[in-house]
């Protein structure tokens, strides 16, 4: 029987620093020997195969999963075709076992998150009123009227060993 991930996710508005918080997360991760995955939602359509690429013809032509493989890594790609987006826990479900799978995105799913907010986001409404799930704020300004852990955006050690503790990370 396999274990479960960990999974801690970022969520925020567009432009509220939640790519630049999930990549220094993994960078200091992966510093402290853990194995990290990570999950991104896109609200769009989205491509990472170049057009005209074998990988791409094959697609084109009706493929239900194209294999990409190479000496130093491999892609799925699964074109879902009309099917409906698979959930968050399907996603988990095809991932390899990892220390802590880090979600960007995924504002509404029922996983411990921090929300990342920025002066220049495309929103400055806050999620965290709304969402019983978002256990702490990292921002670029003074946040008031929370009961939550406040973190600076920056501050990427603190953020981790938040989050280390929030999902009973083991010490390395």
């Amino acid at each position: 029987m396999t274990v479960p991930p960990r999974v801690f996710g970022i969520a925020g508005w567009k432009n509220s620093g939640k790519t630049g918080l999930a990549v220094r997360l993994v960078t200091e991760f992966t510093r402290r020997g853990y194995k990290i995955s990570t999950i991104k939602h896109a609200h769009h359509d989205f491509d990472i195969d170049k057009v005209g690429a074998d990988s791409f013809r094959h697609r084109q032509a009706g493929a239900h999963e194209v294999t990409i493989v190479s000496g130093t890594r491999f892609a799925i790609m699964h074109e879902l075709r009309g099917d409906p987006e698979p959930s968050l826990q399907d996603v988990l479900d095809r991932i390899a076992p990892c220390d802590l799978v880090l979600i960007e995105g995924y504002k509404r799913e029922p996983v411990p998150k921090i929300e990342a907010r920025r002066i220049e986001s495309k929103s400055r409404e806050p999620l965290a009123p709304t969402d019983p799930h978002i256990v702490a704020i990292a921002a670029d300004h003074a946040v008031e009227g929370t009961s939550l852990p406040v973190f600076d955006l920056d501050d990427t050690v603190a953020i981790a060993d938040f989050i280390a503790d929030v999902v009973s990370l083991p010490q390395k």
